[in-house]
């Protein structure tokens, strides 16, 4: 079931804590893999979903990456005190612009230091990359102890694709992780990106995808 692939995502800056509610009712009620909210609603997430089975993602130098390592690092050792099951990191972008990888490799680092062996998941920011800094920095994540690469903030005007997604999967090859996030609102394009290589799916629109595959399946 795709279901079991989302992390069931609210990051509007402006969302309430009656939303998060709602949507981690629908998280435990669909068996989506995890919530995703902002730092201040991990909490709140953390609470309502103890003893589901449904984790709680959170996203760190969200949404431009611009902020330091050290930063990221300590937002990232919050987050997991407040609840948190797996990070979400934005790379820092404007390193990945300038060819500065020793940069971006160092703030990878320090937030894997920094939150142990709890799944890390890199967001790349493909719709302002390049392929080639997409191949680059999904190597340069891999090797530095990530457990995924994740294509989009959803912030950036446009989100995964399943070229992006192909390209990612094929650098990364078969046992690492791959999210794509960004612009999939309905089971057509969850399905495309599953089949281009993505293993987890980031979507607000969770709930919709999921009960259109339930009335396939009726």
């Amino acid at each position: 079931m795709i279901a079991s692939c989302i992390d069931h995502t609210l990051l509007a800056p402006d969302a309430s804590a009656r939303a998060v509610e709602i949507l981690c009712e629908d998280a435990k009620a669909y068996h989506f893999a995890t919530v995703c909210v902002v730092p201040y609603r991990v909490q709140q997430a953390a609470q309502a979903l103890a003893g589901s089975g449904v984790g709680v993602t959170t996203v760190v130098g969200f949404p431009h990456g611009a902020n330091g390592g050290p930063a990221k690092a300590a937002e990232a050792s919050w987050a997991l005190a407040q609840g948190a099951t797996e990070i979400d990191m934005v790379q820092n972008i404007g390193a990945v612009k300038d060819g500065a990888w020793d940069m971006v490799a160092k703030e990878i680092r320090q937030v894997r230091a920094a939150i142990g062996d709890v799944t890390l998941k890199v967001i790349l920011e493909t719709a302002l990359l390049t392929p080639t800094e997409i191949v680059n920095a999904c190597k340069l994540a891999q090797e530095v102890g990530a457990d995924f690469v994740k294509t989009s903030t959803g912030f950036a005007g446009a989100g995964a694709t399943v070229a992006n997604v192909k390209l990612m999967r094929d650098t990364v090859g078969p046992h690492f992780g791959v999210k794509a996030s960004g612009g999939i609102r309905d089971l057509a394009t969850a399905r495309a990106m599953l089949a281009a290589g993505a293993n987890r799916l980031g979507v607000s629109a969770g709930v919709a995808i999921a009960r259109a595959e339930q009335d396939e399946i009726k």
